[in-house]
């Protein structure tokens, strides 16, 4: 206790205080300070009693003080604007807080929400509806496309019927026109059982083969049958056609001739050919006068 009071009175607080010690000597005092805590409060009482000293003593300094001090240093001068004395500040009390957003705007956001809502709702509806619609016109068109296939199959049929009874009539109307020659070819040695019907009219020198009488083997993609006329005793092409299981047509309409005394079928390359090859002639039969 003795020791921190003799060291208070000693004086060496007040060149602390100061800055006056060195570094040796600053560190001696805190030291003293943090041992004895009569040293540490002498030394806050000190430095509270300097600066109140400061603060009273203290002088005001010039105005132009400032821009001087501003200028030794290179550093431009600040420029200051004087308030007005007339002018006061408001006052604090009349300070209005302005809102973020106008008046009614929670409202309007509502009726938006509300409104973006049924717009989707009504998207949604109307998602549904157009893919029902599109669901209904894809069945509508199978259904039209189904109902042309149908009326393209009958109008075929139809038009078979109406062939096949033209041609149905055409060779019952044949015993009634003597120009009508029905010519009988009966098979070769090359082919016996085989047998087929020409019908040939003489002053409209047309010619067709009965397909419903058509009693030739079937013949294969590479060969046709070629019928031929003997016209004095020369074979005359008169087309080339072939055996089918189904087929369209009763008659079959070959290349017409004006005279014949004769005719045969051969079995040729597909397209036919000028001249007929003889042994490989399938049926032949002559016209009777």
């Amino acid at each position: 206790m003795e020791e921190g009071k003799a060291y208070i009175e000693s004086g060496i607080l007040e060149l602390y205080v100061l800055g006056e010690l060195n570094e040796q000597e600053q560190y001696e005092v805190e030291a003293m300070a943090a041992k004895y805590p009569e040293v540490k409060q002498e030394i806050s009482a000190i430095e509270l009693a300097m600066e109140e000293y400061a603060i009273q003593h203290s002088v005001q300094p010039s105005l132009g003080l400032e821009n001087k001090i501003l200028e030794k240093i290179g550093v431009a001068p600040v420029v200051t604007t004087e308030i007005p004395e007339n002018i006061t500040p408001s006052d604090p009390q009349e300070t209005k807080i302005l809102p973020l957003y106008p008046e009614g705007y929670e409202s309007k956001l509502k009726t938006l929400r509300i409104a973006l809502i049924a717009c989707a709702c009504l998207l949604i509806v109307a998602g549904v509806a157009l893919y029902s619609a599109h669901t209904e016109l894809g069945t509508a068109k199978d259904q039209i496309i189904a109902l042309n296939q149908d009326k393209q199959k009958f109008a075929n049929t139809v038009n078979y019927m109406k062939e096949t009874n033209q041609e149905l009539k055409t060779i019952a109307d044949m015993p009634n026109d003597p120009d009508w020659k029905v010519v009988k070819l009966a098979g070769t040695k090359m082919a016996p059982q085989a047998k087929m019907m020409v019908y040939w009219h003489t002053s409209g020198r047309h010619v067709m083969v009965d397909n419903s009488k058509m009693g030739l083997p079937q013949n294969d993609q590479a060969h046709q049958y070629q019928l031929w006329a003997l016209v004095n005793g020369k074979p005359v092409d008169l087309g080339v056609f072939d055996v089918k299981a189904d087929t369209t047509h009763i008659l079959l309409k070959m290349k017409e001739i004006g005279s014949a005394q004769a005719f045969a079928v051969t079995l040729e390359k597909r397209g036919g050919v000028a001249s007929p090859t003889m042994d490989q002639m399938i049926v032949m039969g002559g016209v009777s006068i």
